[in-house]
């Protein structure tokens, strides 16, 4: 079949679109070279950092399903579809003097291919601040084609990293003019769904410095609680803290996020993040405008790197392109974007009687105004 899957994203070659994101199936050496061997283009490490991390005793990620013959959501083995996936896991619990080896060794096995540094730090002192270049300059010495930049942990306690982070225009401004500084690569900055505008963080990380946005991370969220135990379905002592859902259920909240950002910014690089299983999905993304999108609750289930998504998503994007062959579509770059435009205001939409819809201003009887009169001037009157 005809058609090009290759991209060139902020300035790095790829064969295809399709990248593993940060997450645990990029936990390892050897399940990076798998994905690599299995046809991933890219694939973004497990977040490495310089602090200590130590993970929950228990359990780390867990996999919701939905019944097919009940409203039941539940992470206990039952027949049913994948609903999403639950985790509370923090970033690679393994130290920077780890990594760097394995960075070197993935490189010189698989040159071709793009290998993203996930990298993560503090942001409250100059201190702090430093530790995101020194993970920078290693990273890219060793090898590493490009920095993801984890502003959208929604695990981290303290207010000063991940997703707090991310919250903070500031904040994602400071962080990105600091790696910047010392980069040698393209940066992208990965932001938190878990944000009123995120047009407003996403010029934030533009004006630091970035080259691209990855969005989004996983939604803040609570497991459900058992109805017969009453307790957490994934806790340790009987508590839990806040995790981060992923995979099918929010699908369509990404692709929201994604929309706001590609409409405010349409001439800067995005990939997409969040829901994807197969090549239909990742078109949604495509349509919105990303160059490239990353697939993490897929993957888990097919073989922890999932060998079977990848050869799925390049099947459906040969299929898709050879399809539309008569409309002059020969690669991504043809069709990118062009649904970005079908967003709009509620107001935009049409109504059976336009003079009757007001877009919930000035219309006469709906509601009262609520600015109280000016009080009548000091003094005697007449």
């Amino acid at each position: 079949m005809s058609g090009d899957l290759s991209v060139r994203f902020t300035g790095i070659e790829f064969d295809n679109p399709f990248l593993l994101s940060s997450a645990p199936p990029t936990e390892s050496e050897s399940n990076i070279l798998r994905a690599f061997e299995a046809g991933w283009s890219g694939v973004v490490t497990k977040t490495i950092g310089l602090h200590p991390v130590v993970n929950v005793a228990g359990a780390k990620t867990r996999f919701l399903r939905a019944a097919l013959d009940s409203p039941l959501i539940t992470m206990k083995k039952i027949l049913g579809a994948l609903h999403s996936s639950w985790n509370w896991e923090l970033i690679s619990d393994k130290p920077l003097d780890w990594w760097i080896p394995r960075i070197e060794r993935i490189k010189k096995a698989f040159p071709k291919k793009v290998l993203v540094a996930s990298i993560m730090a503090g942001s409250g002192s100059d201190r702090e601040l430093a530790h995101w270049q020194t993970l920078a300059k290693a990273c890219q010495d060793a090898g590493a084609d490009a920095f993801e930049l984890n502003l959208s942990c929604p695990h981290m306690d303290r207010p000063d990293m991940g997703s707090n982070i991310g919250k903070d225009q500031q904040q994602i401004s400071v962080v990105t003019q600091v790696v910047k500084e010392v980069a040698k690569v393209p940066i992208w900055a990965k932001l938190t769904p878990s944000t009123t505008d995120i047009v407003v963080e996403a010029r934030a990380a533009f004006l630091g410095g970035a080259d691209a946005i990855s969005s989004s991370n996983t939604f803040t969220s609570l497991p459900l609680i058992d109805p017969e135990t009453l307790e957490f379905e994934i806790q340790v002592d009987g508590l839990v803290s806040t995790g981060g859902l992923g995979g099918p259920a929010i699908l369509p909240l990404s692709l929201a996020k994604m929309a706001q950002m590609t409409k405010a910014f349409p001439d800067k690089s995005f990939s997409g993040i969040g829901g994807i299983a197969d090549f239909s999905h990742a078109l949604s993304y495509f349509l919105l405008g990303c160059g490239t999108v990353q697939v993490c609750t897929a993957a888990m289930l097919d073989r922890a790197v999932g060998p079977n998504v990848i050869r799925g998503l390049i099947h459906g994007m040969r299929e898709f392109l050879e399809s539309n062959a008569h409309r002059g579509w020969k690669s991504l770059e043809d069709f990118r974007g062009i649904r970005r435009d079908r967003v709009v205001a509620q107001s935009e939409i049409r109504r059976p009687d336009a003079s009757e819809y007001h877009g919930g201003h000035d219309a006469k009887g709906y509601a009262e105004s609520f600015e109280k009169p000016a009080p009548a001037a000091a003094g005697g009157g007449k």
